[in-house]
């Protein structure tokens, strides 16, 4: 539920509760530290509920309720999905979760678990993603920020008003993209990249401004994408593609927190953490299709052999993004190859890294 106060129901309820029950001093004890935490999903969507809300419970109590955290859905606090990172970076809110690639070419290490049929594992990832991040990009990137968690979604794939199986089907086709990559991708399919934020894809399906989206299962619930379109392409194997995610907080409110506080913060953050919420949207994913399957809707299973159709088309996006970190003075090679392995590390450790 959205925490919100007024400075009238503050004064109001504390001139109540004095007068009909005498409070003393310590009978009731406000929190030290108020924090917001900014997003652009509905309360009810999974993400909030089921990993935002989660991470924001376990840090109140374990800060014995010395941190209270303003839950903020739907953009709440104003702007726009694509503004969150700057919204954290000047401190409009204390803490944001966004779509890293919802600022294309800002953060391009992050871009490396956006490649084409690159994550067959979302835990593996968001594993890799966090060791990755505090090797080259805690003190580089995201300098200006306190990254509190890294990870990716589930399988990413489509959701259309006519069947998909092989790319030739998407020809002339308006299909949304969340990522300046997923575009690209889209692009060499013969599609029509549209890219807008995730928000907005069921007005614009409603109104026949898509054809159809790019998204994971899990999201489809909360923005009634089974209603809106019967056709859904999922992918056996390596995803079509993912995207990252960031939770991030304001680096000076954090500098600002008593070391305690700071602890509890680090306490339920970090690599557990990023683990946790990558595997937990995953995971979401099942209930999500089940829904589909219950309404009768049509499901196409590209297989492995089928896939290679794919792969053909979208894998020189590999070269293309390897050359352009090249401009940027970044090995894009080397990346991949650490994040090929990291993953691979996870694997073969799954038990140790058990979220």
């Amino acid at each position: 539920m959205t925490k919100r106060r007024t400075l009238l129901g503050l004064i109001g309820g504390a001139a109540m509760a004095a007068a009909t029950t005498g409070l003393t001093a310590g009978a009731a004890v406000a929190a030290d530290v108020t924090l917001t935490l900014h997003q652009f999903l509905p309360a009810q969507a999974n993400v909030p509920k089921l990993v935002l809300d989660v991470w924001a419970d376990r840090v109140e109590a374990a800060s014995d309720g010395r941190i209270e955290i303003e839950r903020y859905p739907s953009m709440q606090l104003g702007g726009t999905p694509p503004e969150l990172m700057d919204q954290a970076v000047d401190g409009i809110a204390d803490v944001v979760w966004t779509v890293v690639g919802y600022t294309p070419g800002r953060f391009p290490t992050t871009e490396t678990f956006e490649l084409p049929f690159m994550v067959s594992d979302a835990r593996a990832a968001s594993y890799a993603y966090w060791k990755m991040f505090e090797k080259h990009m805690e003190n580089g990137e995201f300098a200006d920020l306190k990254i509190l968690g890294t990870w990716v979604h589930g399988p990413g794939m489509f959701h259309t008003n006519k069947p998909v199986r092989v790319p030739g089907d998407l020809a002339g086709m308006k299909i949304r993209g969340g990522s300046r990559l997923v575009n690209d991708l889209l692009t060499r399919v013969g599609a029509e990249p549209i890219g807008m934020p995730v928000p907005a894809v069921s007005e614009a399906l409603s109104k026949g401004v898509l054809d159809g989206t790019t998204i994971p299962w899990e999201v489809t619930g909360a923005l009634k994408v089974q209603e809106l379109v019967e056709n859904h392409t999922e992918f056996n194997g390596p995803a079509l593609y993912n995207l990252t995610f960031v939770l991030a907080m304001n680096k000076d409110r954090y500098e600002s927190l008593p070391e305690d506080l700071q602890q509890v913060i680090d306490d339920n953050s970090g690599l557990a953490f990023s683990i946790f919420a990558g595997g937990t949207q995953s995971d979401a994913d099942g209930p999500a299709r089940a829904a589909a399957v219950e309404r009768g809707n049509n499901i196409i299973t590209v297989s492995e052999e089928e896939a290679k159709a794919w792969d053909a088309l979208v894998h020189p996006i590999y070269e293309s993004w390897v050359a352009d970190m090249k401009g940027k003075g970044i090995d894009g090679q080397a990346l991949i190859d650490e994040a090929r392995a990291l993953m691979a590390e996870y694997s073969s450790g799954m038990d140790t890294y058990a979220d």
